[in-house]
């Protein structure tokens, strides 16, 4: 249990963790190398560990010191574990490393947590099956845990519905390099959180290998490519920022976050934009990022959040402050995240006063919140995380499993508690 200390007129520079989405992938990128690679600034968290982990099961040698991770690749033929491989709640983890998996001569088997068991997976399994390999759904559900009996990726054509998550798109993107024929993905309906589909091409990039796309919904890759071990700089993760610049908007004064700056990827960084919309000051260069605040624009506002399902929570909190309708659309994706982040943000939002109208796939917050409470957070690191910012700005807020936060941000308390040093409490 941790109760939250509410403060006024924030005026802090922070410096958030590097990017997950940036680390997870040039984690693989650096294990499928052939060579030494460095990878800088990395995330280190429970979602690394798990994946750092798997790769070493996999070939992969890693070591860390800090946030740098040495990684000596496998040349794009990574090893048959002897054991299940086990990702904990890390979904990212989970579905990347599964076209790695076929790389595997060998039968992998790549399982979960309880709730890891409840997220969709099939659209991937599908897709791997179009290009040769043999993979399947243990229990025929749809979820984890997976089989995939490697033998590598005999390649060709793959139709992939992503609609649920960008992730099985950025799985095969990964993994194509190294198949035996040239790889051409066409995507089936809508793409779920696009600019991270991009990100994963930035990072393919760096390590050397070239996707094309001959249309906006098709991937073509040719083979053989390889990724080349490079030293890499992982940037800071916007997702973690979100909470630090709502920070700004809900209890007033100024945070300046030092390592995201204006040339970032990462689609949260639209969070920014939807700040300015509420009435905050907004600074953005290529040195960093400053959000002044509070908020100030009430009337209703409406933003499709398809792209950017990560920034919800974060923009939740912000909401429940606003005496206007803020509608989040687009968000159904959000129903198989960690937790089903729709209901658990509802179910909170209500708890400490707030209005919130829940649809399939969106919803509707209106403040402002009128007590406080004990916050459950369903083991999910983002709701904690987003409800630690309400706390910031009234009294009574206690979030009852803060240590779910690692899944992400380990030492997200201890810079939320510097925030104080130098603000008014109130």
């Amino acid at each position: 249990m941790k109760t939250i200390v509410p403060v006024d007129e924030i005026n802090a520079t922070v410096t958030v963790p590097g990017s997950k989405s940036y680390t997870q992938r040039a984690l693989i990128t650096a294990a499928l190398a052939q060579g030494r690679s460095v990878i800088r600034d990395a995330l280190v968290s429970e979602d690394t560990a798990y994946l750092i982990d798997a790769l070493g099961r996999l070939g992969a040698g890693i070591k860390h010191d800090g946030a740098s991770l040495t990684v000596d690749g496998t040349h794009g033929k990574p090893v048959c574990p002897s054991q299940r491989v086990m990702m904990g709640n890390n979904g990212t983890g989970l579905r990347l490393l599964a076209s790695v998996a076929a790389l595997c001569d060998g039968t992998v088997i790549i399982d979960g947590s309880a709730r890891m068991r409840q997220r969709p997976i099939q659209p991937l399994i599908d897709a791997l099956r179009m290009l040769g390999v043999d993979a399947k759904c243990l229990q025929a559900n749809g979820c984890p845990p997976v089989q995939i009996d490697g033998a590598g990726i005999p390649g060709g054509r793959a139709l992939l519905d992503a609609g649920l998550s960008s992730q099985f798109l950025s799985s095969l993107l990964l993994a194509a390099p190294y198949a035996a024929r040239n790889v051409m993905i066409h995507l089936q309906g809508p793409l779920a959180s696009q600019p991270y589909v991009q990100i994963t091409l930035d990072v393919m990039a760096a390590f050397g290998v070239r996707v094309e796309q001959p249309a906006e919904t098709s991937f073509a890759i040719e083979v053989p490519q390889t990724y080349t071990p490079r030293d890499y700089r992982v940037e800071g993760d916007v997702s973690s920022a979100t909470y630090f610049m709502a920070a700004a908007a809900v209890c007033g004064g100024t945070i300046r976050i030092a390592n995201i700056g204006a040339n970032s990827l990462q689609g949260d960084l639209r969070f920014t934009k939807i700040l300015s919309a509420f009435g905050c000051s907004v600074r953005l260069s290529e040195d960093g990022l400053e959000i002044s605040g509070p908020l100030s624009k009430h009337e209703d506002m409406s933003f499709d959040l398809g792209d950017v399902p990560d920034m919800v929570p974060a923009l939740a909190a912000v909401s429940a402050f606003r005496r206007g309708k803020t509608c989040m659309k687009n968000i159904g994706h959000l129903r198989v995240k960690e937790c089903d982040r729709i209901a658990a943000l509802a179910s909170e939002l209500n708890r400490i006063g707030v209005t919130v109208e829940e649809k399939d796939d969106e919803m509707t917050v209106q403040g402002p919140p009128t007590k406080g409470g004990e916050i459950a957070c369903f083991n999910d690191h983002r709701i904690a995380m987003s409800f630690a910012v309400v706390g910031l700005s009234i009294p009574g807020i206690t979030i009852t499993d803060p240590a779910c936060v690692n899944k992400s941000f380990p030492d997200f308390w201890n810079i939320l508690e510097s925030l104080s040093v130098h603000a008014t409490h109130t």
